[in-house]
């Protein structure tokens, strides 16, 4: 009789246990998609990203920002970087500012610890010109610290600035939640 009464429990045990699973499986995570392709727009599958203006005097600052962009979208979204006639969307970028300043000095005046700064304007439109980012226009200001004395240079800092704004762009181009 005690082993009927275990084998019975036990029988509903496992029952209760693939109810619940199936009612766990059946919610909650129903409408998760997993994958990059559901963080972006489902009707742009191209863009085309229009080589970067530079008001700045550095010469090739706006190709460097335009090869980091283009970097960025093929890395992380599903979109196909293409030509302008067949793209779908179109990113334009203008560096407005370029800027170096010192932030501390050795005892010769020579510049220690520098900083550099930049502001670009960034917007995505489709091909009716209709923006297609969070905020029409996108300005966005990034700096970065150098060290020339510890071997650091103006290059290294501009990338990490390139870096930065190039991943604020495609997080900017996310579908917002």
């Amino acid at each position: 009789m005690l082993a009927q009464n275990r084998t019975a429990s036990s029988a509903n045990l496992f029952g209760l246990f693939v109810i619940m699973c199936v009612v766990i499986t059946s919610s909650g995570c129903r409408s998760y998609h997993l994958g990059n392709q559901y963080l972006f727009r489902s009707d742009i599958r191209t863009v085309h990203v229009a080589m970067a203006e530079s008001n700045s005097n550095r010469r090739f600052l706006g190709q460097r920002l335009t090869e980091a962009v283009v970097k960025q979208i093929s890395n992380s979204t599903p979109l196909t970087i293409t030509e302008p006639a067949l793209a779908d969307s179109v990113i334009t970028a203008n560096l407005v500012r370029d800027r170096k300043s010192v932030l501390t000095e050795t005892f010769t005046d020579e510049g220690r610890a520098m900083d550099v700064g930049w502001r670009v304007e960034v917007d995505w439109t489709d091909r009716a010109g209709t923006p297609l980012m969070q905020r029409q226009s996108l300005k966005i200001d990034h700096h970065a610290d150098f060290i020339p004395e510890g071997g650091q240079s103006l290059a290294t800092a501009q990338q990490e600035v390139i870096e930065r704004i190039a991943r604020e762009i495609v997080g900017q181009m996310e579908t917002p939640w």
